[in-house]
């Protein structure tokens, strides 16, 4: 279920208002989390890990799920974007298995593009909340999709 279709627009401000606060009393845990997954040993060394073909790539799914708790935790009672949800289910709980070599790309590109997704939405929720002390009006795109994740817009 949907659960846009139930919050007027008024409601839906209030829940973002709601959103921005949360976001700004944890800065300084969001930003060591966005620090830390764009380290080298995690951005840099894992993407080069899945063109290398190596198993470390799996390691991935630590950082994935760590920003998935992460942002559940800011807005607890509202679920994450269904879209979303469903590319971490798809690149989460991977244990490498030595058959996974003969078919790397559907196996770990999941993994990949799971992190890719989670990453994004930790870095847009680190600079608009840099930003804003309150809802903005007029929505850059980075925002706005934090909104999506949470199901505000």
């Amino acid at each position: 279920m949907d659960p846009r279709v139930y919050l007027d627009q008024e409601q839906r401000r209030e829940q973002e208002a709601r959103l921005l606060t949360s976001i700004l009393s944890r800065s300084d845990e969001l930003e060591r989390l966005l620090n830390e997954v764009n380290s080298k040993w995690v951005y840099e060394d894992s993407v080069y890990r899945f063109y290398h073909q190596s198993f470390k790539v799996y390691a991935l799914q630590e950082s994935t799920s760590a920003i998935v708790q992460l942002l559940e935790s800011l807005a607890p009672h509202l679920p994450l974007n269904a879209w979303f949800m469903q590319l971490v289910a798809e690149g989460t709980g991977k244990q490498f298995r030595i058959e996974d070599n003969g078919q790397w790309l559907s196996v770990t590109r999941p993994i990949v593009e799971a992190f890719f997704h989670a990453r994004y939405f930790l870095e847009m929720v680190c600079k608009y909340g840099k930003q804003f002390q309150e809802p903005p009006t007029i929505l850059p795109s980075g925002w706005a999709s934090v909104l999506y994740l949470y199901n505000l817009r």
